[in-house]
């Protein structure tokens, strides 16, 4: 459930930056409303992620959603630029996202078969 909570994070995040562009600097209310609503929601299921996912693993891939579906929607959206630079770029980002859930996984499951270690705490020296 983590990671659909944090797919619905990032769709809020892309939202939050598309709509800061849209408020003209907060001076609109409607755009600047939704960019705020958007914001908060984005924050609140990332929060319900980081329960479970390390925060350095959600948050990272939070931010890496955002930016590509951001620099995605923006081209069409905004017509912003999109060179053979950003693509490749983007590219990287992708393939540290899917990593970084390849890894998360592959550790948790590493952790469910591994029975823990039994150590005992030697006696401080007096």
């Amino acid at each position: 459930m983590a990671w659909i909570y944090l797919l619905i994070a990032s769709v809020f995040e892309v939202i939050f930056a598309l709509g800061t562009n849209a408020t003209e600097g907060f001076t609109k209310l409607g755009p600047s409303l939704l960019t705020a609503v958007a914001a908060g929601f984005g924050i609140f299921f990332l929060s319900l992620a980081l329960k479970t996912l390390d925060v350095g693993v959600g948050y990272a891939i939070w931010t890496g959603i955002g930016s590509v579906g951001t620099v995605l929607l923006g081209t069409v959206i905004f017509d912003e630029s999109l060179n053979l630079g950003k693509v490749v770029c983007f590219v990287a980002i992708l393939g540290g996202i899917i990593g970084l859930k390849l890894v998360d996984r592959s550790s948790a499951e590493a952790e469910a078969t591994i029975p823990a270690a039994t150590a005992t705490v030697p006696e401080p020296v007096r």
